[in-house]
């Protein structure tokens, strides 16, 4: 996995970043990762049993976690005991992470010049940021902007009044006019005088041979990355929110609407204005009626329809006689 060099980060040892606890071992914090992506000497967090298995197999040296929890942890990996774990976690990544909370505007933008990228076309007023790279043949349309680090790949399009940021994509992807990509998600400490908010670390990764229609928005991964899969179409005004995963070869319909962390197999197709809620895992080669709202888990090789979202033949039975 590429290191995130889209925000900037400070080091710390453990012991420094929960000053009232008491430590066995006071080592350095490389990253903040999920469960499942942590390594030796990264800190992690477990919040919910929905993650129970990655929770015993996860490889981090240290987890912020409740004390009911704690037991499903490996025993080389020291719990943190705290009582509301997500806010525990926000504290931690606005310390390591301090510029990820908000999308500052990227100062480095300039003009794009057709002397550094030779073999790329330019719109009008196009703005690039530093050490953006962009692949053999890419099109670029006007008013467009690609701010500092963005990696783009060959034979790409990406439209005009397009933003691009906190992302890596394949090659031959199209993003059309309008779409806003990599910006912070949603995401908050309810508290009793503020919202304090969660800082957005990860970062969006679309693969080859994806086409994202216009005035589509894809938020950023908030630790984990929001990951587009390959040759997947995503129609007009869909919103893809922080940490979701679309696999490869999926149909998604304008106005549907992703809540954060769900998981999309492959070879699904979703119809307008279908609503997935978060934390979800929908398998593969699924298909959602339009305008149906998803609460639960979908096996492979599913039909549903409807609000909340049942197998399409009790959907007509249900409402046959309507």
């Amino acid at each position: 996995m590429r290191e995130n060099v889209f925000f900037q980060k400070k080091f710390f040892t453990i012991d420094k970043l929960f000053l009232k606890k008491n430590f066995k071992k006071k080592e350095k914090i490389n990253s903040i990762k999920t469960l499942k992506n942590a390594d030796k000497n990264d800190l992690t967090f477990y919040d919910s049993k929905v993650y129970f298995n990655d929770a015993k197999s996860t490889k981090a040296s240290f987890c912020i976690t409740s004390s009911n929890l704690a037991k499903d942890l490996p025993k080389n990996v020291e719990a943190i005991i705290v009582k509301n774990v997500l806010y525990e976690l926000a504290l931690v990544l606005k310390k390591i992470y301090p510029s990820a909370d908000i999308d500052y505007p990227d100062l480095t933008l300039k003009k794009a010049n057709n002397k550094h990228y030779k073999s790329v076309k330019f719109g009008n007023n196009v703005l690039i940021g530093k050490n953006v790279k962009l692949g053999l043949g890419t099109i670029v349309g006007s008013n467009s902007i690609i701010e500092h680090d963005v990696i783009i790949g060959k034979n790409c399009i990406i439209g005009s009044n397009v933003i691009l940021k906190n992302s890596l994509l394949g090659d031959r992807v199209v993003i059309q006019d309008g779409c806003k990509i990599g910006q912070k998600g949603f995401g908050f400490i309810p508290k009793k005088e503020i919202n304090f908010k969660i800082p957005h670390i990860g970062k969006v990764s679309i693969h080859d041979d994806v086409e994202i229609a216009s005035g589509c928005t894809i938020d950023r991964g908030s630790v984990d990355d929001t990951i587009i899969g390959k040759n997947t179409y995503l129609d007009n005004q869909v919103h893809v929110a922080h940490n979701v995963k679309i696999g490869s070869n999926c149909m998604i319909a304008g106005q549907v609407g992703f809540a954060g962390s769900s998981t999309i197999g492959n070879n699904v197709s979703i119809g307008g204005q279908a609503g997935i809620s978060g934390h979800l895992r929908i398998g593969n080669n699924v298909k959602i009626g339009g305008g149906s709202g998803v609460v639960k888990d979908i096996g492979d090789n599913q039909i549903v329809m409807g609000y909340p979202a049942i197998p399409l033949k009790e959907f007509i039975k249900k409402n046959k006689n309507k």
